[in-house]
C-alpha cells in the first residue's frame, strides 16, 4: 500500500489509448498534427493566448522557463524550500547559465509579497550583486498548499512593478484547480510561463510549459533544443498532454487524489503539520509510529527526524486508504 509518491503512480488508461494512436507516420519533432494543437488547447484551457511546448520532465520544463526570464548574471526569488532549489541537483544553474537562486521564507512554502520585496530591497543596484531578474512560486506549495487567486494576482503586481518575470511552477497544478474548484486561468491569473504538470497526474513522460509571451516560446524552443529536450518523436508527448486534457481527465484525477488525501488528513487529527489543500499529507509521527505503519504494509517517506510524507494519487485504492486511515488514527 503504497503511498511514497504520485509519481509512481499508473498511467491513466486515456494515456496509453492516446499514444498508441499516435503510433503513425507523421512529421518528426514538433511539427506533427498533435504537437500543433497544443497552443490552441491550452488556450482554450487557460482562458488566454499562449504557446505550448513539451518537454520530457518537471526539471526542464520551470528550468527552460525560468530560462527565458533570466540572464546568466540574474537571480531567480523563490522559497527556500521550493523545488527548484531543493530537489533538481541544481539545473536551474546549468540551464541559466549560472544564475543564482534567491531565497525567501513563508509559511508553509508559500511566499508573500513581503517575503519577495525582503529578499530583493537590499541588493544594490550596481554590477557587484546579483540583480533580481524572476520569482518562481509552485502551486501547490512543496507542503501541498495553495496560493489563492488573490495571493497570485498581489505577487503578479509586485513582480510587474520590479520588473521580474513570474514563473509558476505547476507540477501539481491540477491538483490546486481541483482544491480551488475555480476556472483553470484564475489559478495562474497574471503569471508569464506555467510549468504544467502531467506525470504526477496520470501521464507517462510528458510536461508542458506554457508561455503567455509567444516570443519567449520561440526563443526556447532553440534552447529545448540545445538542451536535448527536443525529441524527434515529439507526438508522444504531444499526444499524452492531449489526453489529459481531453474531457478534463487532469482535473478528474486531481480530485481523485485531493480527495483521498483529505479522507488521511481527517483522521490524522492534530498531528497535521500544514493544512491538507492538494495530495499531500505531513504528519507528526515519532519513529516508531512510523515504523508501525511500516508493519502494516503502508510505504510513505520520512520527513525529516519526527515527521512522515504521504502523497495519494489519481488511482489510489479507496481499501488503501481507508486503511491508512485506520491505521493513523489507531496510533
Amino acid at each position: 500500500m503504497q503511498f511514497l509518491s504520485d509519481n509512481a503512480a499508473a498511467v491513466h488508461p486515456a494515456v496509453w489509448k492516446a499514444m498508441m494512436a499516435a503510433d503513425a507516420a507523421d512529421a518528426p519533432y514538433d511539427n506533427d498534427a498533435l504537437s500543433r494543437e497544443l497552443d490552441s488547447a491550452f488556450s482554450a484551457l487557460l482562458g488566454r493566448e499562449c504557446a505550448a511546448l513539451w518537454v520530457a520532465t518537471g526539471t526542464a520544463a520551470n528550468c527552460l522557463a525560468l530560462a527565458s526570464m533570466a540572464q546568466p548574471h540574474g537571480g531567480v526569488v523563490c522559497h527556500r524550500e521550493a523545488h527548484i532549489e531543493m530537489d533538481e541537483a541544481g539545473a536551474p544553474g546549468f540551464y541559466l547559465h549560472g544564475a543564482k537562486l534567491l531565497l525567501a521564507d513563508g509559511a508553509s512554502a508559500k511566499v508573500t509579497p513581503e517575503s519577495v520585496a525582503a529578499v530583493i530591497d537590499p541588493i544594490r543596484d550596481d554590477v557587484h550583486q546579483v540583480q533580481p531578474h524572476a520569482l518562481s512560486i509552485t502551486q501547490a506549495s512543496e507542503y501541498g498548499c495553495v496560493y489563492r487567486p488573490r495571493e497570485v494576482a498581489e505577487l503578479a503586481t509586485l513582480a510587474r512593478e520590479r520588473g521580474l518575470g513570474f514563473h509558476m511552477d505547476g507540477a501539481r497544478f491540477a491538483n490546486a484547480v481541483a482544491f480551488l474548484d475555480c476556472a483553470p486561468g484564475e489559478a495562474c491569473a497574471g503569471v508569464d510561463a506555467l510549468s504544467f504538470g502531467f506525470v504526477k497526474n496520470g501521464g507517462l513522460g510528458a510536461e508542458a510549459i506554457v508561455f503567455f509571451d509567444p516570443e519567449a516560446a520561440r526563443m526556447i524552443r532553440y534552447r529545448r533544443k540545445r538542451a536535448g529536450h527536443l525529441q524527434s518523436k515529439g507526438r508522444f508527448l504531444a499526444a499524452q498532454i492531449l489526453a489529459m486534457l481531453e474531457n478534463d481527465v487532469w482535473l478528474s484525477n486531481a480530485r481523485a487524489a485531493n480527495a483521498a488525501a483529505t479522507e488521511i488528513a481527517r483522521a490524522a487529527g492534530d498531528r497535521l503539520l500544514h493544512p491538507v489543500e492538494a495530495n499531500e499529507v505531513f504528519l507528526s509521527c515519532t519513529i516508531a509510529e512510523r515504523e508501525a505503519l511500516r508493519t502494516q504494509g503502508f510505504g510513505f517517506y520520512d520527513w525529516g527526524t519526527d515527521a512522515a510524507r504521504l502523497v495519494t494519487a489519481w488511482n489510489a485504492q479507496d481499501e488503501h486508504v481507508s486503511a491508512l486511515a485506520q491505521a493513523i488514527a489507531g496510533l
